[in-house]
């Protein structure tokens, strides 16, 4: 074989190989993405369903999400120095380092949630619980379409879930000053209303 020749086979294997390198990343992204969206969906049924024991499972499996963003991040890391990608190739690195650090944050999230899940399953739940909960479903949802257009590299669903977070923000500051008139009203309610503005504070 000619050097011509030698020089275009291992061309074509560092290009093979750096397509796997970059496919073996976005398959522990999606892996990680299924296990937040599922942590942060437990969590919302154990607030809704006051499930002391599903709450006490979503904090024991946040160990897992954060290993695996470790995992990823020691991936990327190594496809960057051996690799050295450029242009399109790097932003998609860097992109999945930024996903996996946002789904390590919602698993925390959904931990902090079952948290305060433990805290309030000590109390009478109060009717504006059904909001906070609604306002968890309507996340998730927007979770799940963003990870959706990640997948399929879909720029006009990513658009349209950027836009529709405005409602989420609309949702917030609604329950919010519904719980503010509750602590008002009833200054009995102050502590647990706290709990539930923490708990809006992680959705």
């Amino acid at each position: 074989m000619s050097d011509r020749g030698e020089r275009s086979a291992q061309s074509k294997h560092i290009v093979t190989a750096f397509d796997q390198d970059l496919r073996g990343i976005s398959a522990r992204l999606s892996e990680m993405g299924g296990l937040a969206e599922e942590q942060l969906g437990h969590a919302i049924e154990a607030l809704r369903e006051r499930d002391s024991e599903l709450a006490q499972e979503i904090i024991r499996v946040d160990k897992r999400l954060d290993s695996m963003e470790m995992r990823l991040e020691q991936s990327a890391i190594e496809v960057m120095a051996l690799r050295q990608p450029m242009a399109d190739d790097l932003r998609e690195v860097v992109a999945a380092l930024k996903i996996s650090s946002t789904l390590e944050r919602i698993g925390d999230l959904a931990k902090n949630i079952a948290k305060r899940t433990l805290l309030l399953n000590q109390s009478d739940p109060l009717r504006v619980m059904n909001s906070v909960v609604r306002l968890g479903k309507q996340t998730q949802t927007l979770m799940a379409e963003a990870l959706d257009a990640y997948t399929a590299r879909d720029t006009a669903l990513s658009v349209a879930v950027w836009k529709r977070d405005v409602e989420i923000d609309e949702m917030h500051n609604s329950i919010f000053r519904e719980l503010t008139t509750y602590m008002m009203e009833d200054p009995r309610t102050i502590g647990l209303c706290s709990q539930l503005l923490l708990s809006l504070i992680h959705i």
